[in-house]
């Protein structure tokens, strides 16, 4: 293993990291205790599984902050194979845990775990580092990378995750295009899998539900349109200045999903405009230092896995955001940091801890001298 730089990283980003972290943790207290004293007659229920997967987190990010990358590069085929596995167990009878029709979890010792939460990061990590390897890719490059990313996409879509199975697949493609591919050929690979995608969206009653509200052209508000409608009130309802920590009144069952695909609507609720546009502010910046890490860093695999890890991180929180503002249709998306979900947490910090990684091997004097292997430019 090479010598592990002793440099401490980038500061600010580990700051976010923890202003993010510790906002997340408080703003779901103030959310979610209605909701735990109703379903587990405990209000710190939430909050308290999550500061376990919080601490968990930190753990994970220090110890991959101090990793080697190239340990990491070594043992992708173990990670792909420990992936694909931990895909596979909601699947077994015993193992799987299925709510509101969706399989996409498996319990252990009394949690239950979301293993596509893990899938997108290695998934992020293995095309980091086969692109790490060719500085420009040709079309039959692009067959390994894209078989696994659809892989991932399937078994994520088996799971009854419509929704992260195309982000997945986004994911993927940003990261083919990042390495160089041609967009041309990206470009058509996307209209043969478009028909695809239609398809498999129309396969399920309620994501035509949900894509109709969107377009306006159903919008039962005591159906498909309940969530949408009550998030909406909800970002009115808070105004300028918001109603007040622990005051609002959509997270008391108006929004089912309060404490997580929906959270962000509570926080503008709560917080007011002032409190949602902070919130997209610390996104703002954590996309700042991650994709400037990206485009400095010194070699093309620690380049590519910065980008791909800033940009699967702030890409679902736009998303998250989106919806709760009513520009994209509802997704189930959950937002980093902030939504209820102890996979979502444990995974998005471990990125982090990589992420800083890459920024301690980055030193200043280095980010403006050589660069070995041809970073990607962000």
């Amino acid at each position: 293993m090479e010598r592990v730089d002793k440099d401490r990283g980038d500061f600010l980003l580990v700051l976010l990291v923890v202003v993010l972290t510790g906002t997340g943790l408080a703003l779901l207290f103030s959310v979610s205790s209605s909701f735990s004293s109703r379903s587990y007659d405990d209000p710190l229920f939430l909050v308290r599984r999550q500061l376990l997967f919080a601490a968990a987190g930190a753990v994970a990010a220090f110890v991959l902050s101090l990793t080697p990358l190239a340990f990491l590069r070594a043992r992708m085929p173990v990670l792909l194979l420990v992936a694909l596995a931990l895909m596979l167990l909601p699947f077994i009878p015993g193992l799987g845990v299925q709510r509101l029709g969706a399989r996409r979890w498996f319990g252990l010792f009394g949690l239950t775990f979301q293993p596509a939460e893990a899938a997108k990061a290695v998934l992020v990590l293995y095309l980091a580092s086969y692109f790490g390897r060719r500085d420009d890719p040709v079309m039959a490059d692009l067959v390994p990378p894209l078989v696994v990313t659809l892989v991932f996409a399937a078994l994520v879509y088996a799971q009854n995750d419509y929704s992260t199975a195309i982000f997945v697949a986004a994911i993927g493609l940003a990261i083919c295009f990042a390495a160089g591919a041609r967009a041309w050929t990206l470009a058509a690979l996307s209209a043969v899998a478009l028909p695809l995608g239609f398809l498999l969206l129309f396969a399920r009653e309620h994501r035509v539900a949900r894509l109709l509200t969107y377009l306006g052209i159903s919008a039962d508000p005591t159906g498909s349109a309940w969530q949408i409608v009550n998030s909406n009130a909800a970002l009115v309802a808070g105004g300028f200045w918001g109603t007040g920590l622990g005051r609002g009144a959509a997270r008391l069952g108006a929004l089912p999903e309060a404490h997580s695909d929906f959270i962000y609507s509570v926080i503008g609720e709560e917080t007011g405009l002032v409190g949602a546009l902070a919130v997209l502010a610390l996104f703002a910046a954590f996309a700042w230092r991650g994709f400037s890490l990206a485009a400095k860093a010194e070699d093309r695999f620690a380049s590519l896995a910065a980008y791909g890890i800033t940009l699967t991180i702030v890409l679902q929180a736009l998303l998250n955001m989106a919806v709760a503002v009513g520009l994209a249709p509802t997704t189930g998306v959950t937002l980093p940091f902030f939504s209820a979900g102890g996979s979502s947490l444990l995974v998005t910090l471990a990125l982090c801890g990589i992420l800083i990684n890459v920024s301690r091997a980055a030193r200043p004097d280095a980010r403006a001298g050589r660069r070995a292997g041809g970073p990607v430019h962000v």
